[in-house]
């Protein structure tokens, strides 16, 4: 390799570092809070929610924050919320540190109630290719991703799913150590759960044994 091509791969390398590394996440953070990306598709003002910090160990990424969440401000402070952290065997508080437990979810603003009337439409699609991979490049001491519901399971288990969602979570153990997929703990799946008691009896205690053994 002659020294002018050297130097351009030299250069290459080092702006791909950079792009990698641009952010540091404090202030990827507040971009993220200031974008307006999907203002004029949302039914409330623009309102990210989300809670993330380099040292997060395990990254929940669900849907989308519901109505109650964006007017709280507070990731999965809902129903839903408390079912999850029964699911997780977490407190409040351990839920809360970031440090411990961080929430990153395919669409980060409320999107509004589904045209049809029952429960709320899909996440906006801008936010994953915007924002998830530059979060994912600050997150270094990441054990392992909850993949929550379909949307964040078409995302981030694509070409992996099972045959639909139920079989996806039944098989948890394919996607071990990175993943575990789980149906959403909306109030709105208590029929689902009640159709497949298994998930309580087998899923939830070992995932509470994956994130007991992370955690400490």
């Amino acid at each position: 390799m002659d020294c002018s091509s050297f130097r351009l791969s030299s250069q290459f390398t080092g702006l791909k570092y950079m792009i990698l590394k641009e952010d540091n996440l404090e202030q990827l953070l507040k971009e993220v809070r200031n974008c307006q990306t999907c203002a004029a598709s949302l039914p409330n003002p623009p309102k990210p929610i989300l809670a993330v910090a380099e040292n997060t160990r395990i990254l929940i990424i669900g849907q989308a924050p519901g109505q109650k969440v964006h007017d709280r401000g507070i990731p999965w402070e809902d129903k839903s919320g408390d079912t999850l952290r029964e699911w997780l065997g977490v407190t409040k508080d351990q839920f809360a540190n970031t440090d411990l437990i961080g929430t990153m979810p395919m669409g980060f603003c409320f999107p509004g109630s589904h045209e049809k009337g029952s429960g709320d439409a899909p996440p906006r699609p801008e936010c994953k290719p915007q924002w998830h991979e530059r979060i994912l490049n600050q997150l270094t001491n990441l054990k392992l991703t909850l993949v929550i519901g379909q949307y964040a399971m078409e995302s981030y288990l694509a070409g992996r799913q099972k045959k639909n969602l139920t079989e996806t979570v039944r098989a948890y153990k394919e996607y071990l150590p990175h993943y575990f997929p789980l149906v959403h703990p909306s109030p709105l799946n208590f029929r689902w759960q009640a159709q497949n008691p298994w998930f309580r009896e087998t899923v939830v205690p070992a995932l509470q044994q994956e994130i007991k053994t992370i955690l400490e």
